[in-house]
């Protein structure tokens, strides 16, 4: 293995580790927290605030363009018979958008799929390791996501998407952004865990 992909897991464990452990300190539950903890525990929850709301509010337009571009479709395809050759490579860009940040919306939410089994029968110490660990996993993909979306957003910038002549950066952005938000998402999951359905379940 070179050192060009080996640098980018380095640099994605590193900043795990070191992420993980903010997230330990600033998430430490014993006593109430204060002074820099609580500072940086609100820093997180309300930049996780703005981000998951503009990832939603971006992959729910992104959504209402698929379908209005794929309704599009269908129409000159079968009304007018004459396809149009835009609204295809619409449909895939606007998926991919709504696909990677929706991606973050969920990680917040805490609505992946999950194997519950230890959350519900560990407590305690035991039970924040194990919430840790699972942060660090999510966040070191994350990471790799990150790493090699943004290389190839520039590896693609001059190329176009045929049928909308702009280039293929616009769509590929989509991965690092979107994972970029999810991290954010993970943190503030951590810190302030929203599992409605695992609190709901039978």
């Amino acid at each position: 293995m070179n050192a060009i992909n080996v640098m980018p897991l380095q640099v994605t464990a590193v900043a795990t580790v070191a992420a993980v452990g903010f997230a330990l300190w600033a998430g430490h539950r014993g006593g109430q927290a204060s002074g820099a903890r609580a500072l940086a525990r609100r820093a997180v929850l309300t930049l996780d605030r703005v981000t998951t709301e503009l990832a939603a509010m971006v992959a729910c337009l992104a959504m209402a363009i698929a379908v209005a571009a794929g309704a599009w479709q269908v129409v000159a395809r079968f009304a007018t018979e004459t396809p149009s050759s835009w609204s295809e490579a619409l449909v895939r860009v606007a998926l991919i958008w709504m696909a990677y940040l929706g991606v973050a919306v969920a990680l917040r939410a805490g609505a992946l799929v999950s194997i519950d089994v230890a959350q519900r029968f560990t407590s305690g110490a035991l039970q924040r390791t194990i919430e840790a660990m699972s942060l660090a996993c999510v966040l070191s993909f994350l990471g790799v996501m990150f790493w090699f979306g943004w290389a190839m957003t520039e590896r693609v910038q001059f190329q176009t998407i045929a049928g909308l002549e702009f280039s293929m950066a616009y769509a590929y952005a989509a991965i690092p952004l979107g994972a970029l938000l999810a991290m954010v998402g993970a943190m503030a999951h951590f810190l302030d865990r929203r599992s409605e359905e695992l609190e709901n379940a039978s």
